[in-house]
């Protein structure tokens, strides 16, 4: 049974809903002490001071370590230039007929982390 192709409409849906729920994951609450670029950099400060005098195989992991640092804060610095409003726009604009479409419940929604305010603004309410 051969696939169809999407409509250009529904391709700007799936990314209108894509986009939101990736910005959510991206930006979850986490456990402990938030991270900062502050405390990144002092980080990696402090791996620098090590290097001098690291053997070879200590300096390996300071390199992995500096280069992890580096990469969490790119993400940390990217995360505050996300538009959720936007986002959240483009998802309330199409979420109900993705998810009608493709049969997701409430209760997915929620789980993906969807608030219960975002999805009554998009028509989707709770099943009886």
């Amino acid at each position: 049974m051969a696939r169809t192709k999407m409509t250009d409409a529904e391709k700007t849906e799936v990314a209108g809903v894509r986009d939101y729920l990736k910005a959510l994951e991206q930006n979850a609450p986490r456990r402990g002490r938030k991270r900062t670029p502050e405390s990144v950099a002092k980080q990696l400060s402090a791996i620098d001071a090590q290097m001098d005098g690291a053997s070879v195989t200590k300096r390996l992991g300071l390199i992995q370590q500096r280069m992890d640092l580096e990469t969490e804060l790119e993400a940390l610095n990217a995360a505050g230039t996300v538009d959720m409003e936007a986002l959240e726009e483009g998802f309330v604009r199409h979420a109900a007929s993705y998810g009608g479409r493709r049969g997701i419940s409430y209760a997915a929604w929620r789980e993906v982390g969807v608030s219960a305010a975002t999805l009554k603004t998009a028509g989707i309410r709770r099943s009886v």
